[in-house]
């Protein structure tokens, strides 16, 4: 198997539009970008415990809400639950949803799919807000760049 190197991640044009398709699932989806990445953080990690959130927060601002915020709107399940003598502490997953989320980022990124324009299924479309105006013009551009 050949080792991928950063000259085939830059010919794959990967990360020409990250920043286009993470504005969209986050406003679509109720999620601040910290928190997107964060859960992007979390997938590739597998399983990990409240201890490994501490740790893969410190480079975004303070949020003493995001943890509870996550768990509340179920994008992070517990795995495993604590039992007080064996398990000391509970161990987390992402939970499907965001499984479901990340996958389709990395299609819409690979160029297999494009960001939906219909109204229904894309909350950007529709507002009145100048930002979202914006980023509903790059995302009609995403769409018509098939060189992704």
């Amino acid at each position: 198997m050949k080792k991928l190197e950063a000259r085939d991640l830059k010919e794959m044009n990967l990360l020409k539009h990250y920043r286009i398709i993470r504005k969209w699932a986050s406003k679509n989806n109720g999620l601040t970008d910290a928190e997107l990445e964060l859960l992007i953080y979390f997938d590739c990690m597998g399983f990990f415990t409240k201890h490994d959130f501490k740790i893969g927060t410190y480079s975004y601002s303070w949020d003493n809400r995001r943890w509870n915020r996550l768990l509340k709107n179920d994008w992070i399940v517990v795995w495993r639950t604590r039992n007080r003598t064996t398990q000391k502490y509970n161990i987390y997953q992402v939970s499907f949803k965001c499984k479901q989320l990340i996958s389709r980022m990395y299609r819409i990124m690979l160029g297999t799919e494009d960001i939906p324009q219909s109204m229904r299924r894309n909350k950007v479309i529709n507002s009145k807000r100048y930002s979202d105006k914006v980023l509903t013009q790059a995302i009609y551009n995403v769409n018509k760049d098939k060189n992704r």
